[in-house]
C-alpha cells in the first residue's frame, strides 16, 4: 500500500522541555503527520466513513501533545503516535515530525526536532 494522508504545520503551544522556563512559559511547536492508510475504498465511494477524518486526527494529536508536559520531544512525539494508532484502526503507520523552532540552543538555526515512525503491531 502506498496511500498517505498528510497534515503539515499544526501549530501547538505547549510546555515541553528540560529547562524550567520551558515548562513555565511554554513555546510554539509545529507538528507534521504522515499517515499510511488504505484509501482504495474511499477513493471509490467518496464517503468520510471509508477514510480517516483529518479533523479528528488533528484533535487527537493536539490532545496527546498538550495534555502532559514532557521533558523530551521524543516522548511527546511518541505520545502523539501512540494516540493516533489507538484511535484510528485504519492507520497502519504513522510518521510524526515535531519541530521546536525556538529550542534553547546557543546557536543560530532554522529548525530542530524529531521524526518518529511507528507501525501498528499485528494482533
Amino acid at each position: 500500500m502506498t496511500d498517505t494522508i498528510f497534515i503539515t504545520g499544526v501549530v501547538i503551544h505547549a510546555r515541553h522541555g528540560v529547562m524550567e522556563h520551558e515548562t513555565e512559559v511554554g513555546q510554539r511547536f509545529v507538528i507534521d503527520l504522515d499517515l499510511s492508510v488504505d484509501l482504495s475504498e474511499s477513493s471509490r465511494t467518496d464517503r468520510l466513513a471509508d477514510t480517516v477524518s483529518y479533523s479528528n486526527v488533528v484533535a487527537t494529536a493536539t490532545a496527546a501533545f498538550k495534555n502532559t508536559n514532557y521533558k523530551l520531544l521524543e516522548r511527546a512525539a511518541g505520545a502523539v503516535a501512540e494516540a493516533i494508532l489507538v484511535a484510528f484502526p485504519r492507520i497502519s503507520v504513522v510518521k510524526v515530525t515535531v519541530h521546536k523552532p525556538h529550542a534553547p540552543i546557543a546557536a543560530i538555526f532554522e529548525d530542530v526536532g524529531v521524526i518518529l515512525t511507528r507501525t501498528r503491531q499485528a494482533p
